[in-house]
């Protein structure tokens, strides 16, 4: 316990939150053979099926309706995506996810598996939890 006061102290001087200065350390995702993925990944991999999102952005999220995904993360940061997918974009068609508690509960995991796809680490739409 004695190790997170500095880490806090640092953080509060910095203007995060204990929760970012945390995450700072921690990777994204883990990713293994390009499609096997850690459980909070593979949270984020089952909230974009039962949200539906390949619906305008495609199967392997490189667009249909709705802009590509694996370009959109490249230049978007998490607090866009975050009020993108929460707010939505309705003049350009993306609908708001606000009150889907479902998405809103997996906003971290879905940031994370649509950043691995961008990022080229997980290499098929299509995952699988690390065994």
């Amino acid at each position: 316990m004695m190790f997170r006061l500095p880490l806090l102290s640092l953080a509060l001087c910095a203007g995060v939150s204990f929760a970012q200065a945390q995450d700072a350390k921690e990777p994204l995702y883990k990713v293994v053979d390009g499609y096997k993925v850690d459980a909070n990944t593979m949270q984020g991999f089952r909230t974009w099926r039962a949200a539906a999102c390949d619906r305008c952005h495609g199967a392997n999220q490189e667009g249909m309706v709705g802009p590509s995904l694996i370009a959109s993360l490249k230049v978007l940061s998490k607090e866009d995506f975050v009020t993108v997918v929460r707010d939505g974009r309705l003049q350009k068609g993306m609908q708001s996810f606000g009150n889907s508690k479902q998405v809103m509960d997996n906003i971290d995991h879905l940031y994370a598996y649509l950043k691995g796809r961008s990022d080229g680490a997980i290499t098929r739409a299509k995952v699988a939890e690390i065994q």
